[in-house]
């Protein structure tokens, strides 16, 4: 009878192989880790209309305009304890989801043609309230933060005609008078009678912008001296809005030439 020393292996190849499996099971379990081929479900990748992170959110939506921080950026900023201490959240929840018509801002909502759901712009909002923390270091009341009652119009030439007293006396130090800008190294700087930049503002954010200034700029607030006579008062309710209307009037080419002459 021939010897087949392959077939009297055989035993000891099955037992071997046997041992190798058994050592790898127990070695997995040792270690806690999944089986291979099977994913582990904290590495699916999440939904972006599961994404409930305000930081994600913010990064994704907001940062290419108001800032990856919230500041800095060309649009107003959100990193602003003022800000976030006078805004209503119903208010910012209304503007994230349906944005300001007639001005970059879109809106978000997906019912309004965004891409979010209702919660993460509540999450949006209340996150803005909430990030950055809110202060009003002033001590007295407020300024009224929502314009005309939320009507963004234009009101009537004698508010415009106020209007340019008050901004004579907050506003004129550094955009100089009716708006026109200063002269700084041959160049005008700061010109705020610009018909194309008062085309993309709504007048609810120029009002915004006058009372919590541009922290991020160096622009003060409605209630702060810098750049102002040394006996200068805050502006009230009634200054902020004639100062609106002045502003808005000057959206016309017509009106921004009679606002250059002395």
């Amino acid at each position: 009878m021939i010897h087949d020393p392959f077939t009297s292996r055989r035993p000891f190849l099955a037992a071997s192989r046997l041992g190798e499996m058994l050592a790898a099971m127990l070695m997995a379990i040792a270690i806690g880790c999944n089986p291979p081929g099977k994913p582990n479900p904290a590495d699916r990748p999440v939904m972006p209309d599961q994404i409930l992170d305000f930081g994600e959110l913010f990064a994704t939506n907001c940062a290419g305009c108001h800032g990856a921080t919230g500041k800095m950026g060309p649009a107003p900023p959100l990193n602003d304890p003022l800000f976030a201490a006078i805004v209503p959240g119903e208010e910012l929840q209304r503007v994230i989801r349906s944005g300001r018509a007639g001005t970059p801002m879109p809106a978000f909502a997906r019912k309004n043609g965004g891409s979010l759901t209702d919660a993460q712009v509540i999450v949006l909002a209340e996150g803005i309230k909430s990030h950055w923390k809110a202060g009003w270091p002033l001590g007295d009341t407020p300024p009224a933060y929502a314009f005309n009652n939320g009507t963004e119009t234009q009101t009537a030439s004698d508010s415009r005609g106020r209007g340019a007293q008050a901004f004579e006396r907050a506003c004129a130090g550094c955009h100089g008078p009716g708006g026109a800008g200063i002269e700084k190294g041959g160049t005008i700087r700061l010109a705020i009678n610009d018909p194309s930049f008062l085309a993309l503002i709504s007048d609810q954010a120029l009002r915004r912008i006058i009372i919590t200034g541009r922290p991020d700029l160096g622009m003060p607030t409605y209630a702060e001296d810098n750049g102002r006579p040394n006996n200068f008062q805050p502006l009230t309710t009634a200054e902020i809005d004639d100062i609106v209307a002045l502003l808005a009037s000057w959206r016309t080419a017509g009106n921004v030439a009679r606002a250059k002459q002395p």
